[in-house]
């Protein structure tokens, strides 16, 4: 039987949630003169119910969609990261 490639978490790293954002395929995108870093979530990898920001609808459990925060925020990346968003794909676009 093949060996399981799944990397499991390390429990002496903490929290790697924030490891899992950063490694995913993003882009950096400006909106109204504020820059912003955008990552696509796929529908596999969306395990959870969030508010679209934008329409203010649920983004449902395995709704492929967007995770946005500032690029250039002045309180540093922890607390941009902090404060990402879920959006809905289509509103981040007309957003």
């Amino acid at each position: 039987m093949p060996r399981s490639r799944k990397r499991r978490p390390d429990p002496d790293r903490g929290d790697d949630s924030l490891d899992r954002l950063i490694a995913g395929w993003k882009r950096t995108e400006v909106k109204r003169g504020i820059e912003w870093t955008v990552q696509p979530i796929s529908a596999p990898q969306a395990q959870k119910d969030y508010i679209c920001p934008g329409c203010g609808r649920a983004v449902v459990t395995g709704t492929a969609h967007l995770v946005v925060w500032r690029a250039d925020g002045v309180l540093g990346d922890a607390a941009d990261l902090a404060a990402r968003r879920h959006w809905h794909t289509h509103c981040w676009r007309i957003a």
